[in-house]
């Protein structure tokens, strides 16, 4: 029969095993929790939803009376007006163009909000100097622009490319300038010890240590830049969800009208869930 041992240091330091139906703090939760968490939220999600569209029925049929916009709002009349505009070919073709506004603006403000964001964060004396027309241009509404843009670019795609990017540069270039100001400096202090060009220390420590922030900042401009993109396509253009909107307002098509609205919210909880997909930190597999 053997005798137990004493317990040494590296036996008081090995981990022990978790008690029944515990977890150690800090460990993932089991994956049965994760999903029945899963299956919790979207059963309220859909509990919601169903009290939303039955306050929409209730509504639209008392406050109606002798008001046709109003009947016409009426959830019954969705599944035809959107058959309608189907057949048509009107959804699709205008959301793929105010989709491809919008990335172009995007781009573009990315392009110029990242440099701006690096200039503002690692050299205080341009920060300094460029303060007053940085906070000026970004308390001014992205719709100020519009009839400047028309001037400018006349009617078509270049001023509403314009106002996106004009609405969508400021995130990126806040959050990029917030992630450089975060940084340690002893990264840079030893990158140059190591003998690391400007340029390398660019690419291999201030590139990846701003990423979350630019991130985090694209993200944010992609919302603002989906609400922005509607307005300004109602001015002298024929194409767009937002030029839609207005072309069913002038028929009296009220209905098809509210269907373009709902696209629209729909098709920007999708651009920001792909967005957090596209964005997220991911961690290499071992």
């Amino acid at each position: 029969m053997s005798t137990p041992r004493p317990a040494g240091p590296a036996d008081l330091d090995a981990p022990r095993p978790a008690a029944p139906g515990r977890t150690r703090p800090g460990a993932a939760p089991p994956r049965s929790r994760r999903a029945g968490a899963r299956g919790a939220g979207l059963a309220w999600g859909l509990f919601g939803l169903a009290v939303t569209v039955a306050v929409w029925w209730a509504f639209t049929h008392a406050a109606a009376g002798a008001s046709t916009m109003i009947a016409a709002f009426r959830p019954e009349r969705i599944p035809g007006a959107a058959a309608s505009l189907l057949e048509r070919g009107v959804v699709l073709q205008d959301g793929a163009t105010s989709l491809w506004r919008l990335l172009c603006g995007l781009g573009l403000a990315t392009a110029l909000g990242v440099p701006l964001g690096l200039l503002l964060g690692a050299y205080r004396r341009f920060r300094w100097t460029s303060a007053p027309v940085v906070q000026f241009l970004r308390m001014v509404s992205p719709l100020s622009w519009a009839p400047v843009a028309v001037a400018l670019f006349g009617v078509g795609n270049a001023p509403v490319v314009f106002l996106v990017a004009a609405a969508a540069v400021w995130p990126i270039t806040m959050n990029t300038a917030a992630g450089v100001r975060a940084m340690d400096p002893l990264h840079l202090r030893v990158a140059r010890t190591l003998g690391a060009t400007p340029w390398e220390q660019l690419r291999t420590v201030v590139l990846p240590g701003v990423r979350p922030f630019v991130m985090t900042g694209v993200r944010l401009a992609l919302g603002i830049a989906w609400v922005v993109i509607v307005p300004a396509e109602m001015l002298g253009v024929s194409s767009g969800l937002g030029y839609e909107i207005l072309n069913a307002r002038d028929r009296l098509a009220y209905d098809e009208m509210l269907v373009v609205i709902l696209v629209i919210g729909l098709l920007g909880i999708a651009l920001d869930a792909l967005a957090q997909w596209l964005l997220r930190e991911r961690t290499p597999r071992a």
